[in-house]
């Protein structure tokens, strides 16, 4: 059956390792001979290098790793002072960034830090707009400096909540472009030299780049957001472009030049929603720009801060969707702040075929099918039991008793060899359904209305393929989407994550688009099957279902993550492990063939992952840049040459 082959992960080690360690367990650690002669030579390698300011770096990062410490300031990829130097010297000329700050009684260490790290950006063609809505007491135009390498307006205020004192901002904005900065936050000083760079190198008109979350004092640290490229269904899950974002002024105009009261709380969401509706291109830049400081009140210390920002967060989601004509209406996810999910409505009601691979195993398919038929609540569906070489008699008095039981179950026969692409490629040929929905016969029903939740994503002209989420048994995650790259080749995410617990900016909660996943259960178009050519049956068992998702992105179609259409999944139970030396030869095989297809992907990385995460686990963790360099692909260990 179609598996992004993986075991299930051992448990994870503590967060903490240090409370259950001793300080000689720490010492001999760090002392180990092997680790010390890989210190030296890479300190070397570094010095020669990158300087004497990198080894500085380094050796504290690794000696803090050693230690089970993570050093913010070095994963966070802070630009070395040289580099800093050269990008002044470079004095790049490009686009007016007009920087939009509503201030509101900002303590005043807060608003210094932040005028600051404005001040000292590399890229000097800004105009900082400072618009003051704070007590007559707390107003801070003493503060600012008489001379700056840009340009500041200052404007006092009546406060009109944040949405309109942001709008009075972009009146006042002179800038080809427009960035927002929270009053207390901090920018990088490459921030924007970054992303004017990105703006002239791709023509975008909406940047934006990763950030980091830091105590009020911005010396602890709260955590990372390493994102995925843009994905619009995951927007309207999470905001998960929040900061930093630049956009061009003829966008913003076409957008509409505001943020709406209605919306306060939520409204950089809303505009943001806006925005990207109407980009002609959207560019991520894979880098930390910008800090944001977490501390009582603020958003960055959690939604339940501010709960009226969630009642707000889904009136933004519902104007988009009733702006693209899309019925549905958005929820908040309960335990999960900040999180949404839509409820697409149905058009129609139309036919969906079930195709389902077998060879014996009846209880199993019996287990997948009549619930289905009994208990879902999708009732325009046909199932296709392809029959692949069984040799039990039960299973043949069982095709039998089904079909007459049920007339809308077919068992159509496939006399050759396995080969899960032509087998489902062949039980196409007798399915008459609209849609296709792909599913293992260990699948066992779990949400009533998982059909109806895939199909509201596939209905959408923009979506060929909906996924859902498949537990394990015990009710940890076996499926919530595919990334490319994990393991070398490809890998499903959160694997072993129960299913109540949260998950890296609640990814397994949240509909969202992937570069694919499995067919253990997977809706697709009948037409879009049909325009790729269905399943590559060069690939027989493995990475067949990979493939297809990548055949339907290169259609400009979006492969979607349907996270409540969720089943149990008892993975590989009917065709059995790879545990044969001839198994694991075709496995090998197509993890070549697979490659050879997708080269730029595997080179380049999953536009819905980020290449500060890794790649050896599928729980989003921090890569462990002793083994893995930020951007670098996982090595196969098989011969992609044979």
């Amino acid at each position: 059956m179609p598996e992004t082959f993986h075991k299930k992960p051992d448990n994870e080690r503590p967060a903490d390792l240090a409370v259950q360690d001793s300080v000689g367990g720490m010492a001999r650690r760090l002392l180990n001979p092997a680790h010390l002669r890989d210190l030296a030579g890479r300190s070397v390698k570094t010095l020669r290098e990158q300087g004497a300011e990198q080894l500085w770096r380094d050796v504290k990062f690794r000696v803090g790793l050693a230690m089970h410490h993570d050093d913010w300031r070095h994963r966070a990829d802070i630009p070395l002072r040289r580099e800093l130097k050269a990008q002044r010297a470079a004095a790049l000329q490009g686009p007016q960034i007009s920087i939009i700050v509503p201030l509101y009684n900002t303590p005043t260490k807060f608003f210094d830090e932040m005028l600051n790290s404005v001040i000292r950006q590399t890229y000097t063609n800004w105009e900082l707009v400072l618009l003051d809505a704070s007590d007559a007491d707390k107003r801070l135009e003493r503060r600012l400096p008489r001379q700056v390498p840009g340009t500041i307006v200052y404007e006092c205020i009546e406060n009109g909540g944040i949405a309109a004192n942001t709008t009075r901002g972009f009146a006042l904005a002179h800038g080809d472009f427009i960035a927002l900065l929270d009053h207390d936050d901090v920018l990088y000083p490459n921030a924007l030299f970054e992303v004017v760079q990105t703006i002239q190198s791709t023509g975008a008109d909406f940047v934006y780049s990763d950030e980091i979350v830091l105590s009020a004092d911005l010396k602890e640290l709260g955590g990372y957001h390493f994102k995925p490229d843009f994905a619009p269904d995951y927007l309207r899950g999470v905001n998960f472009i929040t900061h930093l974002a630049v956009f061009s002024r003829p966008l913003l105009d076409a957008a509409g030049a505001y943020e709406s009261k209605e919306f306060d709380g939520a409204q950089d969401h809303d505009l943001i929603l806006r925005l990207t509706e109407r980009a002609h291109r959207i560019e991520h830049i894979k880098k930390v720009l910008y800090i944001w400081r977490g501390h009582a009140g603020s958003t960055a210390a959690g939604m339940e801060a501010k709960p009226y920002a969630v009642a707000a967060g889904e009136r933004a989601i519902d104007a988009q969707l009733e702006r693209l004509g899309l019925l549905g209406r958005a929820m908040a996810v309960p335990d999960a702040p900040g999180a949404f999910q839509v409820r697409y409505e149905l058009t129609g009601h139309p036919k969906i075929s079930v195709l389902i691979p077998n060879k014996d195993h009846t209880v199993d398919l019996d287990n997948c099918i009549r619930p289905m038929l009994t208990e879902g609540t999708y009732k325009n569906l046909e199932f296709v039991i392809v029959e692949n070489n069984s040799t039990e008699q039960a299973t043949w008095d069982y095709y039998e008793k089904i079909q007459k039981e049920f007339p809308n179950v077919h068992v159509v026969r496939w006399e050759r060899e396995f080969n899960y692409s032509a087998i489902n490629n062949f039980g196409v040929q007798h399915a008459k359904g609209e849609y296709l929905l792909f599913m293992n016969n260990d699948i066992e029903l779990i949400a009533k209305n998982f059909v109806e939740e895939m199909l509201g994503f596939v209905q959408r002209e923009d979506v060929g393929i909906a996924g859902a989420r498949l537990l394990y048994e015990d009710d940890t995650i076996q499926h919530a989407g595919v990334v490319i790259g994990f393991g070398g080749i490809a890998g499903h995410t959160f694997i072993g994550l129960h299913k109540s617990e949260n998950s890296y900016f609640n990814r397994a909660m949240c509909a969202q688009d992937y570069s694919a996943v499995t067919a253990a259960c997977m809706m697709s178009k009948r037409s879009v099957f049909d325009a790729v050519g269905g399943f590559t049956e060069e690939l027989a068992v493995a990475f067949n279902d990979i493939d297809y998702c990548m055949k339907v992105r290169k259609l400009g179609k979006l492969v979607a993550y349907a996270p409540y259409a969720v089943l149990h999944h008892y993975e590989s139970k009917s065709r059995g492990l790879e545990d044969t030396p001839e198994k694991v030869e075709r496995f090998n095989r197509e993890i070549a063939t697979f490659a050879k297809r997708w080269p730029e992907i595997l080179r380049d990385g999953d536009p819905y992952y980020n290449p500060n995460l890794t790649l050896r686990k599928s729980n989003f963790a921090l890569r462990d840049l002793k083994k893995e360099k930020i951007g670098e692909p996982y090595k196969l260990e098989v011969p992609l040459d044979e």
